[in-house]
């Protein structure tokens, strides 16, 4: 599985591994762990999560030590406002974290690497318009990305009322009229798939009840090649027990081929 990461990734320099302090543009520290690979390995994976989430998510883990054992190192984070980021949760917006995941990057970038940038869900979403007006993420990768995003806020959210209530009955997620604003104005994330020329990957459950698999068979439809669209039978929001294998190796074998 995978075996092509080690050797494609290989430069004749070794490069430095990720220690500095990295702050977004109002100065809130990202909290990441880094994955070292093989010593000469240029390419890293950075990996965001989904809404609610954190860099610590089990899956996330899991990616990242797999992708990490196979030669590449891998930068696993939380975007401000989550996990022990600095910043407020109810500023926490695909917007926002659009310019967290560009403070990585350029982290990341200003050390040497080739980016390739992996999001869940709202993740995802904040891959496509990153990837959108950054050449300096060279390969993208959606884990069941969110695309519809008005929709998914009306569809998750449309019963509670911002600023009062909470996400999914979760008393540290509290629901704001910032998430909202900027979902709503978002609407979608498919109109541009047409900027995006890297190659690119969705991996997405078809039991997904969070954000539905029609999301990336639609923004599939519109996207450039090359492109790839893995669908797990079974699979629900976070891979669950077996497609959580089945993610990780669709995504090594892609890189795999890709690189």
């Amino acid at each position: 599985m995978g075996w092509m990461l080690a050797t494609i990734a290989m430069v004749e320099y070794p490069m430095k591994p990720m220690e500095q302090e990295i702050k977004n543009p109002h100065g809130e520290i990202l909290d990441y762990t880094f994955h070292a690979g093989q010593e000469k390995a240029r390419n890293l994976l950075i990996i965001g999560h989904g809404v609610t989430g954190n860099k610590d998510r089990p899956f996330v883990v899991a990616l990242a030590n797999a992708v990490a054992a196979e030669g590449m190192p891998v930068l696993r984070f939380s975007f401000s406002g989550n996990g022990s980021s600095g910043g407020d949760f109810r500023h926490s917006t695909i917007s926002k974290e659009v310019d967290d995941l560009k403070a990585v990057v350029t982290a990341a970038h200003d050390n040497g690497y080739r980016v390739i940038y992996a999001g869940h869900s709202m993740g995802g979403a904040v891959g496509v318009l990153a990837a959108a007006s950054d050449d300096r993420i060279r390969f993208l990768i959606s884990l069941a990305g969110m695309v519809n995003t008005k929709a998914f806020y009306e569809r998750e959210f449309g019963e509670e009322t911002p600023d009062s209530g909470c996400m999914w009955e979760e008393p540290s997620c509290p629901l704001s009229s910032s998430f909202k604003n900027d979902l709503e104005s978002i609407v979608s994330t498919a109109p541009r798939a047409a900027n995006i020329t890297i190659p690119w990957l969705l991996v997405h459950g078809t039991e997904d009840d969070v954000v539905p698999i029609t999301d990336s068979q639609e923004i599939f439809a519109l996207a450039n090649e090359p492109k790839k669209l893995v669908e797990l039978p079974g699979a629900n929001h976070v891979f669950s027990e077996t497609a959580e294998q089945l993610m990780i190796e669709a995504v090594i074998n892609w890189i795999g081929e890709s690189l």
